[in-house]
């Protein structure tokens, strides 16, 4: 008797840890490409919760304060999609290489997305970059 119960509680918490949140990113990086100093710096990292269990997202941060992330407010269903919203501030010139930071109960637990690109200088055509 003691064999069947033992079996049947292996057997109970084999099949729980299983039941797991997924997340899974359309793109794992943004790129900017090359933009004019002071433009829209609002971008979207678009996501899905491919698992069996509601996806919380308990936090997300970036490598610097210059990239404000917002994270979505409760819980993602299974099946459901939503959106990480990333906003740089392009009033600083130069190259973007920045990483937002995000924190889960998903199976991938803490996951690391990427920004890239380069913000030019008022008066420069962004077309003067390429040549």
């Amino acid at each position: 008797m003691k064999k069947v119960v033992l079996v049947a509680i292996a057997l109970f918490m084999g099949i729980a840890v299983q039941a797991q949140a997924k997340i899974d990113f359309k793109s794992e990086t943004i790129d900017y490409g090359t933009i004019a100093k002071g433009s829209d710096g609002v971008r979207v990292f678009e996501f899905t919760n491919t698992g069996d269990e509601p996806l919380i997202i308990s936090d997300v941060k970036s490598s610097c304060g210059c990239t404000v992330p917002k994270k979505p407010s409760g819980a993602v269903a299974p099946g459901a999609s939503n959106t990480i919203e990333v906003k740089y501030d392009t009033n600083r010139v130069g190259p973007i290489r920045k990483t937002v930071t995000v924190y889960s109960n998903a199976s991938e637990p803490v996951k690391a997305l990427k920004i890239k690109g380069e913000v030019v200088a008022d008066g420069k055509s962004v077309m003067e970059k390429t040549q």
